[in-house]
């Protein structure tokens, strides 16, 4: 892009200086007068009927204020996934249940004056259960005599298929093409499963809500959320409060990952502050965060294609189980994206089935977590691919760039599948997929280290592969993104914008939006977000929709005030608009050499003739999802006495459209591979034969620090998205995708054997070598 001032630079982020000298205000940050303090109750079996609660003991404490359970809180079916509405998810949850689904399902909340108060008493109450029969496998939880999980009335907001009497949360399916004639054609079938796991966000700051009441009645939240808006719809019909009576503010947040896209806590602070008109504070544990809140769906999928022996592929049958856990809260989408992200890469393989189900298990309950289904999917593909070539003896890298969608090209599951894109035919606008892998591949040394198999010492071998892949921009004729702004008489400006910073700097990529709309340097953009009673609407951070969705709707907005800044300083200057220039914090008249300040029109319409105010407001709903694509390499070392694996060097290649702030965008890369280099090698959850979770804590749940990184390296490859703002696409998620594949890849390259199940540990790799051997 040219001409361009503050859009393409790395302009340092505008809440930068607040956080780094701890002036920044996360949730639990804000003072309230003599707050309510909230422990709950969680159960202790996996599947479990309540009998009986006595709370009598725990009442009688001194301090506690109130005990809410399933005999004292009207049971309102919801969900706690924050979705569009109505929500893709099924209605199979209430605030405080008589049926335990999964060890730490919630029991009982103890509402109290202080928190020490409130988790004594925690320990008083006594409950009777009857133990049912739990079931932790997702096919076993499909078999006919499986355990029913939800037997009451919960149901599907959408008409979709959804079965809870035989434990199925959601199945999706689609084909087109012939798959008997496709696999009659391939000269050999490749049918692999692969598995991925359990894991943490992990977020640094864990789930915190605050609620109170100002001095006008209103009941404010202010929490810890990627989705304010969504969060204030859910308490309103979970509560049967109105809606126009709550405010919901996000604050800083430290961290979101998809895992604050629920919306589980703010209902019972709402709950506790309307019942006892006090504020009331809920900071969940790090043990809380990892048993009760939200993870990654584990995600097992057999995937089978057959394939000439030019490497065409001939027929692709993807099957996909998604284990739900306890509750169905993004069930369906989820596991449709691990077909809808994946399968339009390989967009000339014609004969396509996919099946996607998601099954109720006695487990803890899946979320939204960054990739959301692709990186499961891509897991699956990159080795596939990987098998295959090798197969054939064919350049894997060479292989991508001659089979993978291109610009112009659509792809028939954009039509089939997909968040809002049925029926939808989408195009490619840009696609820089092979300047990803040739800048990738260089930067690694690709060519001089694959199938080398480089000794390092005597038993320590090194290895090199890839993952690749694409997402999305948002969820088409679904999402929308909102802003609003006005000038002041200095000729700064505010900005309101909806949309969610989660650390993620979007309220500096969107005030740089704003800023090189008008001409203005950053620092005259004041940015205001995510307060519901002030900001335009926005559906949150997800989807990796805030850059495209909202950023265009902040394009939009700054060109309306420009207009209408260009009339003002025409009048002013006596001047044509059509001989106006916009740049420097002035308007020019290139005819005249005249110009008028930003400053002197702020003042001009407030204060001098013909005053108004100058604002304007705007929104987006997309139409297109525009995918970015990335190439990411591994480097790896096996120690093969005793399998350790280490990361010598990851290398991501990333085509986000136009990079609006180079830097941000590098650390979005940046952070998400070392999010999928941790889920590939360190993180998984551990649980007894009786479905408790043992490695509730950082001591226990391996999560990487500085000392353990790689030498890591980002290269952004631009393409102009035509459709995007100032040519941009997304960046959030893409990078969390080729990890895990990319290691995997590697392992073999190094030491040829093949790891299908997530994650790759020392001990399985020595299992493996052993078996080898």
């Amino acid at each position: 892009m040219k001409n361009l001032n503050i859009i393409g630079k790395s302009k340092k982020k505008i809440d930068a200086l607040s956080l780094a000298t701890g002036n920044a205000k996360f949730t639990d940050d804000f003072y309230v007068k003599d707050p309510l303090f909230v422990s709950f109750l969680y159960s202790p079996h996996a599947h479990a009927k309540i009998l009986n609660i006595d709370d009598e003991n725990a009442r009688e404490i001194n301090g506690v204020v109130d005990i809410l359970h399933y005999k004292n809180v009207k049971q309102k079916l919801h969900t706690t996934a924050g979705q569009g509405y109505p929500e893709p998810s099924p209605y199979d949850t209430v605030l405080f249940d008589k049926k335990m689904r999964y060890v730490g399902d919630r029991v009982a909340a103890v509402i109290a004056d202080n928190k020490q108060i409130a988790d004594n008493a925690v320990k008083q109450i006594k409950v009777e259960y009857k133990i049912l029969k739990p079931v932790f496998d997702s096919e076993e939880a499909l078999e006919k005599d499986a355990p029913i999980i939800h037997d009451e009335n919960s149901y599907m907001p959408i008409p979709v298929k959804y079965e809870p009497e035989h434990n199925l949360a959601a199945e999706v399916e689609i084909g087109f093409g012939n798959m008997k004639n496709g696999e009659k054609e391939a000269d050999f079938i490749i049918e692999k499963k692969y598995s991925t796991h359990y894991a943490s966000h992990a977020a640094i700051e864990p789930h915190s809500v605050i609620s109170y009441f100002d001095e006008m009645g209103r009941l404010v939240i202010i929490t810890s959320t990627q989705v304010p808006f969504h969060v204030r719809r859910i308490v309103s019909k979970v509560l049967e409060y109105p809606l126009s009576k709550i405010r919901v503010i996000k604050p800083r947040i430290g961290g979101g990952f998809g895992g604050k896209q629920e919306v589980f806590l703010e209902p019972i602070a709402a709950l506790i502050t309307i019942k006892h008109k006090r504020p009331t504070k809920i900071i969940l544990s790090r043990k809380e965060v990892f048993q009760s809140s939200r993870t990654r769906h584990p995600m097992k999928i057999t995937l089978k294609t057959g394939v000439k022996n030019s490497g065409e592929i001939t027929s692709l049958s993807l099957n996909a189980l998604l284990n739900t856990g306890a509750y169905g809260s993004h069930a369906l989408t989820i596991v449709s994206n691990a077909g809808s992200k994946m399968l339009p890469f390989f967009n000339k393989v014609k004969n396509i089935h996919f099946l996607g189900r998601s099954a109720y298990t006695n487990l803890p309950v899946g979320g939204a977590y960054r990739g959301y289904g692709a990186t499961q999917g891509y897991f699956a593909l990159n080795q596939q691919i990987d098998i295959i070539t090798r197969k054939l003896n064919l350049d894997i890298l060479e292989y991508i760039k001659k089979w993978h969608i291109r610009t112009g090209e659509t792809s028939e599951v954009f039509k089939a599948l997909g968040e809002g894109t049925e029926g939808v035919t989408q195009t490619i606008h840009s696609c820089e997929m092979d300047k990803c892998i040739d800048l990738g591949a260089k930067e690694i040394d690709w060519y001089n280290k694959r199938k080398k198999r480089i000794m390092t010492g005597e038993d320590k071998v090194r290895g090199v592969g890839i993952g690749f892949s694409m997402q999305g921009s948002g969820i088409p004729l679904i999402d929308m993104g909102a802003a609003s702004m006005k000038m002041n008489d200095d000729g700064s400006f505010n900005l309101l914008v909806g949309a969610t910073d989660i650390g993620t700097g979007s309220d500096t990529i969107l005030a740089q939006i704003a800023a090189e709309v008008l001409g203005i340097n950053l620092d005259k953009i004041i940015v205001l977000s995510s307060d519901t009673d002030i900001t335009p609407f926005d559906v949150g951070a997800y989807a990796s929709s805030t850059t495209y969705v909202s950023g265009t709707a902040v394009k939009k907005c700054a060109n309306k005030i420009k207009n209408q800044i260009l009339k003002v300083a025409a009048n002013m200057l006596n001047s044509d608009e059509k001989n106006l220039t916009v740049a420097n914090e002035k308007i020019t008249d290139t005819t005249k050499n005249k110009s008028v300040t930003f400053a002197e029109i702020g003042s001009y319409t407030l204060y001098t003739k013909d005053q108004f105010q100058v604002q304007a407001s705007a929104s987006y709903v997309p139409k297109l999802s525009p995918p970015p694509f990335i190439a990411q390499f591994a480097e790896v070392e096996v120690d093969k006495r005793t399998g350790k694996i280490r990361v010598i060097q990851f290398v991501s290649a990333v085509d986000c459209g136009v990079a609006l702030n180079p830097k941000l965008a590098e650390g979005q890369i940046e952070g998400a591979a070392v999010n999928g280099i941790c889920y590939a090698l360190t993180e998984d959850y551990k649980f007894s034969k009786s479905g408790k979770l043992t490695n509730q804590t950082f001591n226990d749940y391996k999560i990487w620090t500085a000392a353990d990184m790689p030498e890591m390296k980002t290269i952004i490859v631009e393409s102009d998205e035509e459709t995007g703002p100032f040519g941009a696409k997304s960046v959030g998620e893409i990078g969390i995708n080729g990890p895990l594949p990319a290691i995997a890849n590697a392992i073999y390259d190094a030491v040829g054997i093949r790891l299908y199940h997530a994650p790759f540990t020392a001990e399985k790799i020595y299992s493996e070598l052993n078996i080898l051997r």
